[in-house]
Parts: C-alpha cells; sequence; structure tokens
C-alpha cells in the first residue's frame, strides 16, 4: 500500500495529481445507479439532470445544494455514508477496470520519477477498495479525498492539499480532470490541466491545457517541458 500523510521537505520539481472518478476509473454508471437506489431506499425525488450537474461535487453539497433532501449535517452526513456503501456494492456486483491507457499512463510517469497522488471528492473508502481490486496502489503516493477537505470543487482546495502531500508546487504540478468543476479547481489552484474526455466531450473542455481521450495519448516532455 502506498504511503500517505507525509508531506516532503524539499519540493519536487514535478508532480502528477489525479482525480479519481472519470480518470482512473470510469464509475459514472456505478455511482447513478447508487443515487437511483438511494433515492428508492429512502424515498426522495431524483431531478432528471441531477447526475450531470452533480459529478465531481461533495455529497455535502449535493444533498442540500442540489437535491434539496436536507440541510441538517447528522442527515447529510448518514445519507452520504449510506449512498458510498450503496455504490460498493453495485461495484461489487458489476465489477470494475482502469480506463484505457491508465495504467501505461502511471508506468510511464513511474519510469520518469514524477510522483502521483489522487485528489478527488470521493470518500477513501472507495478509493482504496477499487485500488487494490485494480493493483493500482504501488503508482500512487498518497491520496486525498473527500474526508480530508472542508470546501469541495470549484474550490482548490483538493488539489492544492495533494500537491502539498507529494511536495510540488503550483506551478509545477500537472491536474488530471474529467469534470469541469474539477478543471476549474485545478485552475484557481494555479495549476496546469488535462482535460480527459471521458464525462464531456472534449469541445467542453477546451480550456483545459490539454484534452485527451486517453492518458497514454500524453508524453512527460509535453506537460513538464525542460
Amino acid at each position: 500500500m502506498f504511503a500517505i500523510n507525509t508531506p516532503l521537505m524539499s519540493k519536487q520539481k514535478r508532480g502528477a495529481i489525479f482525480d479519481w472518478d472519470g480518470v482512473i476509473i470510469n464509475s459514472a454508471a456505478h455511482h447513478e445507479e447508487s443515487w437511483e437506489r438511494l433515492a428508492k431506499e429512502v424515498d426522495k425525488p431524483l431531478p432528471l439532470d441531477h447526475f450531470k450537474r452533480g459529478f465531481g461535487m461533495k455529497n455535502e453539497v449535493i444533498f442540500p445544494e442540489l437535491l434539496r433532501w436536507t440541510v441538517e449535517p447528522v442527515e447529510i452526513r448518514t445519507l452520504s455514508l449510506r449512498k458510498e456503501a450503496i455504490y460498493r456494492e453495485v461495484v461489487q456486483e458489476r465489477g470494475i477496470t482502469a480506463l484505457p491507457g491508465v495504467k501505461e499512463w502511471l508506468q510511464t510517469l513511474r519510469d520518469a520519477d514524477i510522483p502521483c497522488v489522487i485528489g478527488s471528492s470521493t470518500h477513501r473508502e472507495n478509493i482504496i477498495t477499487t485500488l487494490d481490486r485494480l493493483g493500482l496502489s504501488s503508482f500512487f503516493s498518497d491520496m486525498v479525498t473527500s474526508e480530508d477537505v472542508t470546501r469541495g470543487k470549484p474550490d482548490p482546495e483538493v488539489f492544492l492539499t495533494a500537491a502539498a502531500r507529494i511536495g510540488v508546487s503550483s506551478e509545477h504540478g500537472v491536474v488530471f480532470e474529467d469534470a469541469l468543476v474539477g478543471i476549474a479547481a485545478a485552475q484557481a489552484a494555479k495549476m496546469r490541466v488535462v482535460g480527459v474526455a471521458t464525462t464531456e466531450p472534449r469541445e467542453k473542455l477546451a480550456h483545459a491545457n490539454w484534452v485527451v481521450d486517453r492518458l497514454d495519448e500524453l508524453n512527460v516532455a509535453e506537460l513538464w517541458p525542460r
């Protein structure tokens, strides 16, 4: 398993910060199903566009502001934990795989001695469970998840915290994101960002520094020129 919670003492010259859902795995169908099951379980309505509008946001924002189910912190916490438990049930039922090109790109970064860290709105247990299933744990030095931050994307907190974990400055960090709120968060953190066209069409990601369909289209020299 990767080492966690140990910021490096000296600044790395290069670092890679990865969102999780839609960048490492394609879990959109799993998450959408978990929202539908939860809504049925608690007998609450779901707006038709709820999933697309909430993609990349923390549950703590989705429940009170998007779905308007409740504003009570204890109830939000209970619903959030149940939603993520249902998600893991769906993953167990359906299985899940890494997106094409992910492992190849992670290996390229390892060969180039570029540290990698996860910066995601996803719950930690979800990521750890899936990392183990995919055999990708050794590629990441650390992770920052929804439990580690108070402000969700498009706030830059998650990416700034992740960069600090691997000792990289904003100017030398590259973020890999699929969601519009994630790209906005990376830009607010003053980091360059690769838009991965898994959730949104390429034209909607045009404000990212680079746009790709799969990660192994990239090369290290382009992202971190000497």
